[in-house]
C-alpha cells in the first residue's frame, strides 16, 4: 500500500540559514584574515560569495589601510572601490588564496562591494586594518 502524499508543505530552512558547510567555512576563513592581519582592526566581516559584500568602512582620511580578502569556495568575486580610483578593480578567486591592497583614504565615504561570479559558491571574509 502506497503512502498517502501529505498535503502540507515540507519545512524548510530560510533562506538566509546558515548551513553548517558555510558556518565552517566562514569560520575557516574569518581566522585566514586573523593570522595575518597587521595594525589596528577597523572592519572585518564574511558574507555568502552569493550575498556579495557592499560596505562603507569608516576609514580614516588620509591614512593609509590595509584591505585584506579571502574566499573559501568555487568561483571568484569581483572587488569594486567607491569612489573610483581608491583601488583597482580586483579578481578575488575562491581558492582560499589572500588578497591584500592597500588604501589611502579619500575625503569622502570609501564603498566597498565584492559581487560573486555567476555561480560562484562559498564565503567571502573581509579585513580593514589601519596601518
Amino acid at each position: 500500500m502506497a503512502a498517502k502524499p501529505s498535503s502540507s508543505p515540507t519545512p524548510t530552512a530560510p533562506p538566509t540559514a546558515i548551513s553548517s558547510s558555510e558556518h565552517r567555512l566562514t569560520k575557516q576563513a574569518e581566522r585566514a584574515l586573523a593570522d595575518v592581519h597587521t595594525g589596528k582592526l577597523v572592519e572585518a566581516g564574511a558574507e555568502r560569495v552569493s550575498d556579495g559584500i557592499h560596505t562603507e568602512p569608516a576609514l580614516s582620511e588620509g591614512k593609509t589601510h590595509k584591505l585584506s580578502l579571502v574566499c573559501f569556495g568555487k568561483g571568484s568575486g569581483r572587488v569594486e572601490f567607491t569612489p573610483v580610483g581608491v583601488g583597482p578593480e580586483l579578481t578575488v578567486s575562491c581558492d582560499r588564496s589572500i588578497v591584500h591592497h592597500r588604501i589611502t583614504a579619500p575625503k569622502s565615504t570609501v564603498h566597498l562591494d565584492v559581487d560573486g561570479a555567476k555561480g560562484a559558491t562559498g564565503v567571502m571574509a573581509w579585513r580593514f586594518d589601519a596601518i
